[in-house]
């Protein structure tokens, strides 16, 4: 809620196909300094509720074309008025017309005639507990849009390191997702790129990924072997992780004054690799030990030779795996990424990137997990 919206005077909506009903509770409302807008039946209602956006409608039950109750279902069906809080006011005051309000969406009911003091009593508390929710929804707006801002003062910019030779696209589900990505220079023409993936995806993940750049980068230097490096990083993550948590990642260690690539994998998707001839698409398999939960790691590291123009694709698996009504095994989705690395392998970097992700991610599909693309070129 912005500072304007926090000061406004409230608007109420009365709805009622009585003139001097109407005219009772406008009197009465402005005489305590709320705003009104008044309508004479549910259809001018919902277009006036559409159009002032009121914070409160007061709704009566028995009016021609369509009663109180159909007009309280259709405004709960539109998502521009389906949170204003809805309080019947009406003659039919027995138990079953009381329920089957508050079962259509009301959040009260009054009884016609009513008195001056219930009416005013009843609409103050749900204004409350209104402008209560929409100060706690902005409250959390704010502390994603920090922690969003926080962790994207953390991703690395390829404009830096044009020597690095990479690209990315970082595409989380919430303000702040649990996938990582970085590069760190290692050497006058030796990178290390990581991608990560922390299990969970809370606030206290995206705090995580962000202290988590901090750790990678007093480790992983020119000077340490890549194993002594992990191994650090580990009994780091063992001591901060929840029991819960778990880090797994790549790290690709890329040479290309000696034109070697070293492969670290820290139980993550294996990454693709496109020759420069546009051969066959390669899997890079390493193994190696999750990160965090064991006290001590073990990684078998996959080294190759490379030449200038090969690719090397690292992602995460939130990429080549869906749920629900998007199903794709990881085997579906390595199949799709192979072939759109293959067909994608003449395209300029972030080009290469934005087709994979439309094959792979396609706009109007769901996502329940993040997603990270990161492709360096030798």
């Amino acid at each position: 809620m912005t500072n304007t919206s926090k000061l406004r005077t409230p608007l109420i909506l009365i709805v009622d196909d009585s003139p001097l009903n109407r005219r009772m509770l406008r009197v009465l409302l402005n005489k305590f300094g709320y705003r009104t807008q008044e309508a004479e039946d549910g259809v001018e209602a919902r277009a006036k509720a559409g159009q002032y956006q009121p914070d409160l409608i007061l709704l009566d039950v028995m009016m021609p074309q369509e009663d109180g109750f159909d007009t309280c279902i259709k405004l709960k069906k539109e998502a521009i008025t389906q949170d204003i809080p809805i309080i019947f006011i009406s003659a039919l005051n027995d138990t079953e017309n009381i329920v089957k309000g508050l079962e259509v969406g009301g959040v009260d009911y009054i009884s016609k005639p009513f008195a001056q003091t219930e009416v005013l009593a009843r609409i103050r508390v749900h204004l409350e507990l209104k402008f209560a929710k929409e100060r706690l929804i902005e409250a959390q707006v704010q502390r994603f849009a920090d922690l969003k801002q926080a962790q994207e003062s953390f991703l690395v910019e390829s404009e830096k390191l044009p020597e690095a030779n990479f690209s990315y696209i970082y595409q989380p589900i919430l303000e702040a997702g649990g996938d990582f990505l970085d590069v760190v220079q290692t050497g006058e023409k030796s990178h290390v790129y990581v991608v990560a993936d922390v299990s969970g995806h809370d606030l206290g993940t995206a705090y995580m990924t962000s202290a988590l750049k901090v750790l990678i980068d007093q480790n992983i230097n020119p000077y340490t072997p890549m194993q002594e490096s992990l191994k650090m990083i580990n009994a780091v993550l063992n001591r901060i992780l929840q029991p819960t948590q778990h880090l797994t990642a790549n790290f690709l260690k890329v040479d290309r004054e000696r034109r070697k690539l070293r492969l670290y994998n820290a139980g993550h998707p294996p990454p693709v690799m496109i020759p420069r001839d546009n051969s066959a698409a390669l899997i890079l398999d390493a193994e190696g030990d999750i990160l965090g939960p064991f006290e001590q790691v073990e990684f078998s590291p996959l080294e190759r030779d490379i030449q200038s123009g090969d690719r090397v694709y690292l992602f995460t698996d939130g990429l080549v795996e869906a749920f629900g009504e998007n199903y794709m095994s990881r085997q579906e989705g390595m199949d799709k990424l192979l072939k759109a690395c293959q067909d994608a392998s003449s395209y300029p970097l972030q080009q290469a990137l934005q087709y994979i992700f439309s094959k792979l991610r396609p706009e109007n599909a769901f996502s329940e997990d993040d997603a990270v693309l990161l492709v360096t070129e030798i």
